[in-house]
């Protein structure tokens, strides 16, 4: 991806999350429109004008008068849906899920309907005259306006509905993570390209580029940073991962550039803090930890004593199960970026293996300690994450997470539900030894349904 298709992306990411965009851009080609078509006046009494509005001008107004009002009331019932169920997100699952809301494009584009609708009645009711025939175009565009609104809004009171089921806020939060580790991280097959302990660099000795401003890392620019460095002659190595929260003052990269002067520096400086951009939210434009983190809201909420649905919170370890299964196919961890004659240029970190899986197993196992259907979950999870599992290293880890749920078991738990737990944990062991078969044996199921 060049430097300006990612400035585009970061700016459609922006774009995204802004609800007015659509609607206002709506309401101004909707308010041209009426003030062209007001002038487009056919025949009277020909076959065009009595299927464009057959009625007079006091018809016209009258119905004008009721797609307004309807159109002004419609939107407040709209806008107040959204509100709703954006606090029923926020309380009922997580808050870091209402940014996919806002980037809803149904209620984005039901909102412009419904304002190009408002606007064009407005200002053809405006232009309606006694003494002139009634603007036939118009009146049609506006009838056709009316009754789409109506469609509109049944199709978003529909759509509503099914987005605050918990299971699509899953699958939409999984696929957007999804997308990001197949876009971001190269696949184990491919090609490996040189670490950092390959490079010829004495970090200790090189400048360090602290942030000026606070917020959390949304993307990496790495083309422009690649350039920025090999126009100066230098290697960087970035401090920060995207969806850390970075604080003025803080590492935010080090600069390897012996021959460089003082204004040099300065100026390497400002490219790589451009090329390192931050917002006052997280994104999952290039931060796949950050669709873990919601999947993991949604459980710990379900885990929460006023809620207390523990199948919820199984559900969303499924959904992680998937995500985590794809990363044992990928490279992770720090990666080398070269210029076009090969030499190396930039160090951008990302996360491990370990840290997903932390994150994932972490405040779940603590959560539902007490119920087991929440750690066989985990413990399914691992069994899949083992079978898939590509090198030792991976299975090590696999094996540690193994132990940390045995360890949060609770004392409490009655024998036959902690024998199903610990029976689990000797298949994800089992698995990672190489006998899936064995591993996913069962009588009825009872290692696979929840």
């Amino acid at each position: 991806m060049s430097s300006g298709e990612r400035g585009r992306t970061r700016h459609v990411e922006r774009s995204r999350a802004v609800v007015w965009v659509w609607p206002g851009v709506a309401g101004a080609v909707a308010l041209a429109a009426a003030l062209v078509l007001a002038h487009v006046r056919p025949r009277e009494q020909t076959l065009l004008s009595r299927i464009a509005w057959p009625g007079g001008t006091d018809a016209a107004a009258t119905m004008l008068q009721a797609i307004v009002a309807a159109s002004i009331s419609v939107i407040t019932l709209t806008f107040s849906l959204t509100v709703v169920a954006l606090q029923l997100a926020s309380q009922q699952f997580s808050p870091r899920l209402l940014r996919d809301f806002m980037r809803d494009p149904w209620t984005k584009a039901v909102l412009a309907v419904l304002v190009a609708t408002f606007v064009f009645s407005l200002t053809t009711l405006r232009g309606l005259r006694s003494d002139a025939s009634p603007p036939a175009a118009a009146l049609f565009v506006a009838f056709v306006l009316g009754t789409t609104s109506m469609a509109a809004v049944l199709g978003f009171i529909h759509h509503l509905t099914r987005m605050l089921r918990v299971d699509t806020m899953m699958v939409t939060v999984h696929d957007e993570a999804l997308t990001a580790i197949d876009t971001f991280y190269p696949s184990l097959d491919d090609p490996q390209r040189r670490t950092p302990d390959d490079l010829d660099a004495d970090w200790a000795a090189g400048t360090g580029i602290p942030a000026v401003r606070s917020g959390f890392v949304r993307v990496v620019d790495v083309e422009a940073l690649v350039g920025a460095a090999r126009e100066h002659d230098a290697l960087v190595w970035i401090d920060v991962r995207p969806g850390d929260h970075v604080v003025t003052g803080s590492p935010l990269a080090t600069a390897w550039a012996p021959g460089l002067d003082e204004r040099g520096r300065d100026a390497l400086a400002g490219r790589v803090r451009d090329a390192v951009a931050l917002g006052y939210e997280r994104t999952v434009e290039q931060d796949a930890a950050f669709g873990f983190r919601q999947l993991t809201d949604i459980a710990v909420k379900a885990l929460s004593p006023g809620i207390n649905d523990p199948v919820t919170a199984a559900h969303c370890v499924g959904y992680a199960a998937d995500l985590l299964v794809r990363l044992t196919g990928k490279q992770l961890g720090p990666t080398v970026h070269e210029d076009d004659d090969g030499v190396a240029r930039a160090v951008v970190p990302d996360r491990d293996l370990r840290y997903y899986l932390d994150l994932v197993c972490g405040q779940v196992r603590r959560y539902g300690e007490r119920e087991p259907t929440v750690l066989a979950a985990l413990l399914r999870m691992l069994r899949d994450v083992a079978t898939a599992a590509r090198t030792q290293e991976q299975r090590q880890e696999v094996e540690r997470q193994v132990r940390l749920v045995l360890a949060e078991l609770s004392d409490a738990v009655v024998d036959a539900d902690a024998e199903h737990v610990r029976d689990l944990a000797e298949r994800v062991r089992t698995a990672a030894a190489g006998d899936v078969r064995a591993a996913y044996r069962d009588r009825a199921g009872e290692t696979r349904s929840i």
